[in-house]
């Protein structure tokens, strides 16, 4: 879901919401730990969130400009179909 915000009554910022459900709250663990380490190549322009809540991956993208929301949610989204694929052929992981 994408919605358009006011701070402080100024400017206008763009956000973003995606949540991912995964068939374990390990899974969605793993997956965030391997998303996280990722920063927004520019800075001031956007922020990103990651959380976890059960087996659901939230990410929430605060942008300026819709290009820049545009690119960094596309890249996102390439590098979560890399690890879901990962996840796959690697099979569930073990219990720790």
């Amino acid at each position: 879901m994408a919605t358009c915000m006011s701070e402080n009554g100024s400017e206008r910022k763009l956000e973003f919401f995606l949540k991912v459900p995964f068939p374990s709250e390990r899974e969605a663990i793993i997956a965030l730990q391997s998303l996280s380490p990722d920063p927004e190549p520019r800075k001031g322009g956007i922020s990103k969130h990651l959380d976890v809540s059960g087996q659901t991956l939230s990410v929430r993208w605060t942008a300026d400009e819709a290009r820049v929301l545009r690119v960094s949610v596309s890249s996102f989204l390439d590098h979560l179909s890399l690890v879901m694929e990962t996840m796959d052929a690697f099979g569930p992981p073990v219990s720790q």
